[in-house]
């Protein structure tokens, strides 16, 4: 007779060895990513690692808090995704510029398009200083308001031409338009 399954069991002394935990380590939350990213030089804001996380794109697990979700990511997703983003950068050719090289000012460059615009030389104009910037916008609102006055009184108009058009189709479509009872009770009151 073979052994039967409870009976092997008995036989063996030898602790059951351990699972192996491949289950990676969701260590960090939305905001500590952040700072991994920032200090690998590839910022982003939460929003958008929130955004990586509901894609799939970083190893995380989602976990309902008192208040609200919360992600919590692996660290090795996010290093994997920093170099991911690195090798994208450099193969579109928009590598990280050089943390010492010289930043260009952008009020110097709008100060030299304003100098090229512009001869030294250049007299000024002479109705510029004269001008009364407010007496002309109050100019160009009177004029306005006498164009609006005037369509006012063509749409007046068009409203009556249309009022006196429906009420003359009403005096021509009221006899159509009774009730049989009452046009024959009014031929008959009516002397022959």
């Amino acid at each position: 007779m073979a052994p039967r399954y409870h009976q092997l069991m008995d036989n063996i002394t030898e602790a059951r060895p351990a699972a192996p935990s491949d289950a990676p380590h969701y260590t960090l939350t939305v905001e500590e990513a952040a700072d991994r990213y920032d200090k690998a030089g590839v910022p982003r804001t939460i929003r958008r690692i929130q955004k990586y996380c509901a894609r799939g794109d970083l190893d995380c697990k989602k976990v309902e808090t008192n208040f609200g979700e919360k992600y919590f990511i692996s660290e090795e997703s996010i290093e994997r995704h920093i170099a991911q983003t690195r090798d994208a950068q450099d193969a579109a050719g928009r590598a990280q510029p050089r943390p010492d090289a010289p930043e260009r000012s952008l009020e110097t460059n709008d100060l030299s398009k304003k100098e090229e615009g512009m001869p030294t030389d250049a007299p000024a104009r002479p109705d510029a200083a004269g001008r009364n910037f407010q007496d002309l916008y109050i100019q160009q609102l009177e004029k306005e308001n006498a164009f609006l006055r005037d369509q006012s009184v063509v749409l007046l108009e068009r409203v009556k031409e249309t009022n006196v058009l429906t009420q003359g189709l009403q005096r021509l479509l009221s006899p159509l338009l009774r009730s049989p009872e009452k046009s024959e009770e009014e031929n008959s009151n009516t002397p022959n």
